[in-house]
């Protein structure tokens, strides 16, 4: 009976911290959790209810399972996420966490953070999934408090694991895949991985990606209907990745990564009033070689290091009659140098303290009139304590940001300190059960990017950070019930408050950036899981999520949109997959499903995205011959060919198919 009544309460508190559909967090049976330091890599249930945080795990057998090809696709299933996307394999896509922006959401590639100082935003489209173990998203502060002090920086952090073998086996494996699907999509792609002697080993791959990306769509205009076709959407790119690992003995463990992205694609543009002109082009390259050092001294104490030399190139041509030679051509080029050292000391089993330091200095040239080349030189120090117990985790740290900015020509903005304390904190409350309550408070801010405060006639140099307040109240649930093998149910309340946010203002003749916003934020995550044996062998995973939103401008109580919902914000979003594994072949099933948003501050008529739900269905089968492991995937993407937009006059593709061969030796 005990029992009995903790599974009502989770059912009612699930009810009451949110509406009543119900969805779930993509997290599959294979974990990775990192507790004190110690990194525990296992077949195991998911530990994502024991965090203080919202964290929400995809790994790769969930990523095969789902028929899931890119790293959008994996975040579009975390619930309190939101993928900004302008259509088509090669358009740019972002993400943003609980409706605080892009530029509030990190995001790392194993351990060491990807940034853009130009924009504040990152392309998660340049990374591919083939080498990816796991993907993880985490609100507000992680339990792990040895990390990079960058990664408590944000609101929010995507993470990207990518895979390290076993070389249990064999002292070499390879791997062969070749996609293809509609729109002119071919993507090979090659893993060589290698043992060198006892306690190394590398691995290096790399893939191609060429796409025509010219999708057929609908455009309805009232009564009118006509069938059309985007123009300017092709892509073509080369990736490829070097990575080495080596065991130091008593020195510790050391790895290197070595990674190249060079692609040229068409930016396809808007569709208004049946003008589907685009003759934008952008060309990227991106560079860049990182190290983690890491090693345990003593039993009390561990130390870790990371390098990172980055660069980033981009091109960005117009063809328009309306610049005076009929074309407009922009270099822009970033660097970034940057280094982090953290030392953990664990006091007792149950305490332990850690203080980190990194240190990275930003560069930008471009071509643009008046450019300032600004240099950004930028200190984060990271302090925390965390008390750790079967029943209680409680943690608190402080960050210490410290920048300041040099530039050749015109004003620079003044130096910026400030004090981002967080705390957060999960309690078991029977021994018995594992139905835990978690709580968090977070204060952090971003500062204002390269193109906020020098973009041409628009920059402000006087602009202050954006501040962010982050509140989370939640209840989770793990354990088995009924025809349950596992069950898994949390729930989270929030509410997020920003500050001074940057917006663009007109001025007497031309718009300017200026600190005049502020957003209220309130909304409920709820996530499930579930596994089902249903005969031998075969086992049913059932995995939902459901988000609700109230992103409000709160800035002026005069304004026409005040209290409005934010641009591109659903107040209603959510997930479903239902995944089926058999000795035969395996299949998927997942539902996306958005409500209405607004493209503009006002939301009238005008300005509403009409809601969408993509369904998605693949099949895969795998056969072992000796050595070599065959794997076909087949999938549908958009099944029901729904038109929508995520970004106003974007069009997404409809129906499309995908076809994935690999071998691995």
């Amino acid at each position: 009976m005990r029992i009995l009544y903790v599974k009502m309460i989770v059912c009612l508190a699930g009810i009451f911290l949110c509406v009543p559909t119900m969805y779930a967090q993509t997290i599959d049976t294979t974990a990775y959790h990192q507790l004190s330091g110690v990194e525990v890599v296992e077949k195991a249930r998911p530990s994502t209810t024991r965090e203080a945080t919202p964290l929400q795990i995809m790994d790769r057998s969930g990523i095969e399972r789902l028929g899931i090809q890119d790293l959008s696709e994996a975040v579009k299933r975390f619930s309190g996420a939101t993928v900004k996307d302008y259509g088509g394999i090669g358009g740019l896509k972002t993400v943003s966490v609980r409706s605080l922006g892009a530029q509030h959401t990190a995001v790392s590639y194993d351990g060491v953070t990807i940034t853009d100082a130009q924009s504040g935003q990152v392309d998660i489209s340049r990374f591919s999934l083939d080498n990816v173990e796991m993907v993880s998203l985490s609100i507000g502060q992680t339990d792990d408090i040895f990390q990079t002090a960058r990664m408590y920086a944000s609101a929010g952090a995507l993470s990207v694991k990518s895979l390290r073998p076993d070389f249990l086996t064999n002292p070499f494996h390879l791997k062969a895949q070749v996609k293809t699907g509609s729109f002119g999509m071919v993507n090979p792609y090659i893993l060589y991985e290698q043992k060198l002697g006892q306690k190394w080993g590398a691995s290096l791959n790399g893939d191609y990606l060429r796409a025509d990306g010219n999708y057929p769509f609908t455009l309805t205009n009232v009564s009118q209907v006509e069938k059309l076709k985007r123009h300017n959407s092709d892509i073509e790119s080369w990736r490829a990745e070097l990575n080495l690992w080596g065991d130091l003995g008593r020195g510790g463990s050391l790895s290197v990564k070595g990674y190249y992205f060079d692609s040229e694609r068409g930016l396809p543009g808007s569709v208004v009033l049946y003008n589907d002109y685009a003759g934008q082009r952008l060309w990227d390259k991106n560079a860049f070689v990182q190290a983690h050092y890491k090693n345990q001294l003593s039993r009390k104490f561990a130390l870790q290091a990371q390098a990172k030399f980055n660069y980033a190139w981009n091109r960005f041509k117009d063809v328009n009659n309306k610049y005076e030679n009929g074309v407009q051509i922009d270099n822009y080029t970033q660097r970034e140098y940057y280094a982090s050292v953290s030392g953990l000391y664990t006091l007792s089993d149950r305490l332990s303290f850690s203080l980190i330091e990194d240190f990275f200095v930003n560069t930008l040239d471009n071509t643009l009139p008046k450019c300032p080349f600004p240099t950004r030189n930028t200190s984060l120090t990271y302090l925390a304590g965390q008390y750790k117990d079967n029943r209680l985790t409680v943690t608190a740290s402080v960050l210490g940001t410290y920048m300041t900015e040099n530039v050749e020509s015109g004003d620079r903005p003044a130096d910026r300190k400030r004090l981002s304390p967080a705390v957060s904190a999960s309690w078991r409350i029977l021994p018995e059960e594992n139905l835990r309550v978690r709580v968090s408070y977070k204060d952090i801010f971003r500062v204002p990017t390269f193109n906020d405060l020098y973009y041409l006639r628009m920059g402000n140099t006087n602009l202050k950070p954006e501040k962010a307040t982050q509140y989370n109240l939640g209840l989770t649930w793990s354990g088995d019930f009924s025809v349950f093998r596992f069950l898994s149910l949390s729930a989270d309340g929030y509410y997020n408050q920003v500050d001074d946010k940057i917006v663009a203002m007109p001025t007497m003749f031309v718009w300017k950036m200026m600190n005049m916003g502020k957003v209220s934020i309130g909304g409920t995550d709820v996530n499930f899981l579930a596994e089902i044996p249903l005969f031998e062998k075969i086992e049913a995973q059932i995995q939902a999520n459901y988000t609700f939103q109230k992103a409000i401008d709160v800035t002026k109580e005069t304004a026409k949109n005040y209290r409005h919902q934010i641009p591109y914000t659903p107040k209603h979003s959510g997930m479903i997959a239902l995944s089926l594994q058999t000795p035969w072949v395996n299949a998927g099933y997942s539902a996306t499903m958005v409500g209405d948003r607004y493209a503009l501050p006002q939301n009238i008529e005008d300005n509403r995205i009409d809601r969408y739900t993509e369904h998605t269905i693949s099949l895969n089968r795998e056969l072992q011959v000796r050595n070599c492991k065959f794997r076909l995937q087949g999938e549908i993407v958009n099944l029901t060919n729904k038109m929508y937009d995520v970004i106003q006059y974007y069009p997404m593709p409809g129906r499309s198919w995908r076809i994935t061969l690999s071998i691995n030796y």
